[in-house]
């Protein structure tokens, strides 16, 4: 079995049935290995900074390794976006990328990234974007070499890894090949601080304290969701979620407030703002969700649980810092809570959430917000909803509501435009069961929507409602807020539903809600990749809070 063969079969056997990548003439034998797997179907892409957002759209709502792969040089550095965008959002994905010949290693030869005698350094760039790179130098590394990176990968915060395999290595034979171990131990908490932020919570609870759980990203990656609904019921105790959290809870139960941020719910704002205590579960109080980094917890005791410890302290200190996986911490937490056996909270909140709100369009183009509630009123249970970076994503946090079993997913801190326009794809991938619908900007969509060709040529059922104002919506408010002026924010757009057409898809022009909702209703029924072209206002803004100290 040759290094290529290795690597598939490595791949087989955790449970990859999909890997995205783009072609080469030095990883052209790992694309062979591919062709002939049985078990994985290998999607080719146009660019592969692509594949990188789809490998990571393939882990973000699975249990999955997200797999991206290019050949050396420049191929390699398309990676990188998507890279950054697991490493910050703790996404497992594997790259694997083609790499000189080491022979000749030091020549200057086509696509050398070896970083010597003036050629680009790979390695110090993979080393900079993943939790670690490696080489495989010699066959008989192989197996040893993909194992490490499968586990690391999974291992505690998950994230991004990557593999160099020389040319002259890929097609040599492994002499010990075996087959790889998956590793991965859970992270569980220090039992004595579960016990002190047990007793403290309990003290909270007995004086009928306004308490609040804060719900993170984190809180899905440890499949904890049922087990901090159950904990909330049980208290009564009301909860609100970060953008990226959004949906991991429902948003149509009793003791939803909704999303707290800078584009969050009124209601949770105001009870956060009230809270004596709150319980963070998978936060790494990132800036939207802090108001950029405002000093919110000063006269408030924080329980921060999160399973990197580098987050615990990182932006607020806590009174309380779990290390651990979310689900067995809130366990462990609500076991001894029950050995105190406090009673629930009993005190008024309210539920005010931007979803509630009559809109009304005030011009001749849609209201952004408008198409929001119209998007969440018919999303089918189970779904997936997708924003990018700009303002079609704070749309869809406002006023969406999820419940079913949905989810949302934004571009987190990296946050580049079209990560989720390409993430879609792997997500749908990941996910065949489930609708996925991306709403991004025009922007947005003008930065990778080529790989609607991708998705086309391979059938891959995913939904994109393009916010078409011709303009970086988002980027020019801010410009507006702080100079009082703006360049460069305004834009051609194409016709896209010709361009959908001429992709192969189906594609749909909406100017009115009523159009909108008919559009959408027929995507949802086609089962193919559909394009809606949806012309709104340029000139209205999401909601955004300064939010108080």
């Amino acid at each position: 079995m040759d290094v290529n063969t290795a690597i598939v079969r490595a791949l087989e056997i955790i449970g990859v049935d999909t890997v995205f990548g783009g072609s080469g003439q030095v990883n052209g034998s790992m694309m062979l290995a591919l062709r002939d797997s049985e078990k994985i179907r290998t999607i080719a892409v146009r660019n592969e900074q692509a594949a990188s957002f789809m490998a990571c759209g393939y882990a973000m709502f699975s249990d999955k390794l997200g797999v991206c792969f290019s050949t050396g040089g420049p191929g390699e550095f398309n990676l990188f976006s998507g890279l950054a965008v697991a490493y910050s959002d703790s996404l497992p994905v594997l790259a694997i990328s083609g790499y000189v010949s080491q022979v000749i290693e030091g020549k200057g030869a086509l696509n050398e990234s070896s970083g010597k005698n003036r050629t680009p350094d790979s390695r110090a760039m993979f080393g900079a974007t993943t939790k670690k790179s490696f080489i495989i130098s010699r066959a008989e590394y192989a197996c040893d070499i993909i194992e490490e990176a499968i586990n690391l990968a999974f291992e505690g915060r998950p994230g991004p890894v990557h593999i160099h395999v020389p040319k002259d290595i890929t097609t040599a034979e492994v002499p010990n090949y075996r087959e790889i171990m998956l590793r991965i131990e859970p992270i569980l908490p220090d039992p004595l601080i579960i016990m002190n932020a047990a007793d403290a919570v309990s003290k909270a609870l007995s004086r009928n304290a306004k308490l609040g759980l804060l719900v993170g990203y984190g809180t899905f990656r440890s499949k904890a969701g049922q087990a901090a609904l159950e904990f909330a019921e049980k208290y009564n105790i009301p909860f609100m979620t970060t953008m990226d959290g959004k949906g991991i809870m429902p948003e149509n139960h009793p003791l939803s407030l909704g999303v707290y941020g800078t584009s969050g719910d009124p209601g949770a704002l105001e009870y956060f703002e009230q809270a004596e205590m709150i319980i963070a579960m998978g936060n790494s109080f990132a800036q939207n969700a802090t108001f950029n980094y405002k000093n919110l917890y000063g006269d408030k005791t924080l329980i921060h649980i999160n399973i990197d410890k580098n987050e615990l302290g990182k932006v607020y200190k806590p009174d309380y810092a779990i290390h651990s996986d979310i689900k067995p911490a809130i366990k462990m937490l609500a076991e001894r809570l029950a050995e105190n056996q406090p009673a629930a909270l009993n005190h008024d909140y309210k539920i005010d959430k931007y979803y509630d709100k009559v809109l009304e369009n005030s011009g001749d183009k849609m209201h952004p917000g408008i198409l929001s509630q119209i998007i969440s009123r018919s999303l089918p249970p189970g779904s997936i909803l997708l924003g990018d970076a700009g303002s079609g994503m704070l749309w869809l946090n406002c006023y969406t509501q999820l419940a079913g079993g949905q989810n949302f997913q934004n571009p987190g801190s990296f946050g580049p435009m079209a990560s989720h326009v390409n993430g879609a794809i792997g997500i749908k991938c990941a996910n065949p069961s489930k609708t996925v619908v991306c709403v991004p900007g025009d922007g947005a969509y003008l930065m990778g929507g080529w790989e609607l060709l991708t998705c086309v040529e391979n059938n891959i059922p995913v939904i994109w409602i393009i916010l078409n104002n011709g303009e970086y919506n988002i980027v020019k408010k801010f410009l507006m807020n702080i100079y009082g002026d703006y360049a460069f924010m305004k834009f051609t757009n194409p016709d896209f539903v010709k361009f959908a057409e001429a992709c192969g898809a189906a594609g749909f022009r909406a100017e009115t809600p009523e159009e909108f909702e008919a559009a959408y209703s027929q995507a949802l029924a086609l089962n193919k990749p559909v394009l809606i072209d949806a012309v709104i206002d340029p000139d209205l803004y999401p909601p955004f809070s300064l939010g108080k100290v």
